[in-house]
């Protein structure tokens, strides 16, 4: 049984509620470089966002359980550590807000055999205080399973859905921190290895979702009974991150060397693969949309996997964030 710092799925008995609007919509009308380097002691960030508010990158970390960022010229400063995240995974920041996909998959100076391979969580935090303002426990909706909270997408009322590569279900966290899972599938949802992973929401009603292991992209139409269908026309594609630009593009960090632009003419029943990029790419996660360009960070993410589990192979501390050209 893990141990919860908090009783229920609010602070005290604090009620929130959020809505979303990711910051990338409000970024400052500046020229980013093509490519900025960085160095974190042994960060191994998997998400990226940007904040607005702080005019940097915000980033997580699979192995210490923390939060930070990283400004246009390279400079990295911690944000945000607290005990209730074991590993960070996905991000995202709008309204003042930092949601992350809590997870633990071993690696963490913060793992434990109770929580490794058995965490998904949803924790927000405050900007301005660095506090962490709401714990949501989803693992316990499907107890017994093996869990690994990923990616989170949000919606416009302030819907939050995250994702579990380790069991095929999305789950769905309303504005009021009500948790509950949204759909599950055995069979679309499922790979022997590893599941779903990068998600987004889409402006006209439904999620797309990418399976890792049978490189296929989903979409879900949350306006008729969440049902699941395959994106059609662009083959094998083991996304990992993906980045909705406008109603008809969606970039693809698939392989970790690699982004590829999938574009869409009939709201991703078809699609194709428009253009690709490989130049700048290497051990790559996923990328954030700010001042109308895609920025993909070089997490190192295959170190991840061949550590085993054995958190003192993971000794890297420089990491870079490139521009889709």
């Amino acid at each position: 049984m893990k141990t919860k710092l908090l009783s229920g799925l609010f602070l005290g008995a604090i009620l929130l509620t959020f809505t979303a609007c990711e910051d990338h919509r409000l970024s400052p009308d500046a020229n980013f470089p093509e490519r900025i380097e960085f160095f974190a002691e042994r960060q191994y960030p998997e998400g990226i966002a940007y904040s607005q508010k702080l005019d940097r990158f915000v980033l997580t970390s699979l192995t210490q359980g923390k939060i930070g960022t990283v400004s246009t010229d390279g400079k990295y400063e911690d944000l945000v550590s607290d005990p209730a995240l074991i590993s960070g995974v996905g991000v995202k920041v709008a309204d003042n807000r930092i949601f992350v996909a809590n997870s633990d998959n071993g690696v963490s100076s913060k793992s434990s055999p109770a929580t490794a391979a058995q965490t998904a969580e949803l924790l927000v935090f405050n900007i301005d205080s660095r506090s962490l303002e709401r714990r949501v426990n989803l693992d316990d909706l499907l107890p017994g399973a093996r869990h690994f909270a990923n990616d989170l997408a949000l919606g416009p009322d302030g819907t939050v859905y995250i994702t579990d590569s380790f069991s095929p279900v999305i789950y769905k966290v309303t504005a009021d921190g009500s948790a509950s899972i949204l759909v599950r599938d055995d069979v679309l949802f499922s790979s022997p290895m590893f599941g779903l992973n990068g998600i987004v929401y889409h402006p006209n009603g439904y999620l797309i979702v990418a399976n890792t292991g049978t490189g296929k992209l989903l979409k879900v139409d949350l306006t008729n009974g969440n049902a699941i269908s395959e994106v059609m026309g662009i083959g094998s594609l083991p996304g990992d991150g993906l980045t909705l630009v406008g109603t008809s593009d969606l970039y693809v960090v698939t392989g970790g060397n690699k982004v590829a632009l999938v574009r869409s003419a009939d709201n991703f029943v078809n699609a194709r693969v428009a253009d690709s990029q490989t130049d700048g790419y290497a051990q790559a996660t996923t990328s954030t949309y700010v001042n109308g360009q895609i920025f993909t960070l070089n997490a190192r993410i295959g170190e991840i996997g061949a550590a085993m589990g054995d958190p003192s192979k993971l000794t890297s501390n420089t990491y870079s964030i490139q521009r889709y050209k």
